[in-house]
């Protein structure tokens, strides 16, 4: 605190995150107080499961569409680098998210690598036959 006035910020990626918001006196000799806080276990409940992108549901048709009507000529003439990767950047993102679903990943999934489909799975959980290995 300096001359009576109090500064701090706390960032968060969603609101209502944190709670009890106080101050705890000096960190050693410095005027820099500490700040505590408690994190709402109400908020962290509400996390959304994570998504990822449906590329079997997804229209390649209009995704090569969107980004072939786009004027790169005149959107790129006379930028660097850095300003060209952005745009197209932008317009990559949008063609994205017009064309490619996005779908919730279920338990099931994040248990098993993607390129392990339901034929592969039922081979692995098969077991042998009880008469012994086949090579005997």
């Amino acid at each position: 605190m300096r001359r009576g006035a109090m500064l701090y910020r706390v960032l968060t990626n969603k609101e209502g995150l944190l709670g009890n918001v106080k101050l705890k006196g000096n960190l050693g000799c410095s005027d820099h107080e500490m700040v505590e806080f408690k994190i709402l276990r109400a908020a962290r409940r509400a996390h959304s499961k994570p998504t990822t992108l449906d590329f079997r549901r997804a229209d390649f048709g209009l995704f090569r569409d969107l980004l072939g009507r786009a004027p790169w000529d005149k959107a790129l003439e006379g930028r660097g680098a850095q300003d060209s990767w952005l745009i197209f950047k932008g317009h990559l993102l949008q063609a994205q998210e017009r064309c490619i679903p996005a779908k919730r990943k279920s338990s099931k999934t994040t248990k098993r690598p993607p390129w392990m489909n339901k034929e592969l799975l039922g081979k692995v959980k098969r077991k042998p036959s009880e008469g012994g290995s086949k090579g005997r």
